[in-house]
């Protein structure tokens, strides 16, 4: 099996550059960092004492969340759906 071509970018996010590598398309990588870029800098403007390593963290600790919750919605939904298809 070959092995599947990988897109490689740098990105900037939150003023450092970072080389991001993997198959999705040059404009998930870019909305990705995008989308990092704009939570860090949304999380220190509600936390100006920060410092990059904690922004990091509750950066991620955020985007989990967010992820699960999804998660939950989608699990949530399904059930729904089987009781309609029932």
């Amino acid at each position: 099996m070959a092995e599947q071509e990988k897109n490689k970018i740098e990105v900037k996010i939150y003023g450092s550059t970072y080389k991001l590598v993997g198959p999705e398309s040059i404009g998930h990588l870019r909305l990705v960092a995008s989308i990092v870029d704009d939570k860090m800098r949304e999380i220190k403007a509600h936390n100006q004492s920060l410092d990059t390593t904690q922004l990091a963290v509750l950066t991620a600790v955020n985007t989990v969340h967010e992820l699960l919750k999804l998660k939950e919605e989608v699990e949530r939904l399904e059930e729904e759906l089987k009781k309609l298809k029932g």
